[in-house]
């Protein structure tokens, strides 16, 4: 019998959907930020629950259920290309 053989995939570096750069390291998420329109607007509807995420020492953090990315604005990971930053998730606190 062969041994069995191992083959690595190279690691794909997907950049988040959407980045919003922020002035605070404690920022919230719902999910439906940007769709607050028209008079039958039902936030629970079209996003997630809001959840409170806290950016830590890399300068960003990442919403675990819509994967928006929040950048600290001047803080290590401005200006940076976001598809090279591993996801850092942060649940409410």
């Amino acid at each position: 019998m062969e041994p069995a053989t191992s083959v690595s995939a190279p690691l794909m570096s997907i950049p988040p959907p959407e980045v919003s750069k922020v002035t605070t390291t404690r920022v919230w998420c719902d999910g439906a930020t940007d769709i607050r329109s028209g008079e039958n607007y039902r936030p629970a509807a079209l996003g997630h629950p809001k959840v409170w995420l806290e950016i830590d020492e890399h300068g960003y953090v990442d919403c675990g259920y819509c994967d928006r990315r929040f950048v600290l604005e001047g803080g290590p990971a401005d200006g940076v290309d976001q598809a090279t930053l591993r996801d850092i998730s942060s649940g409410a606190s």
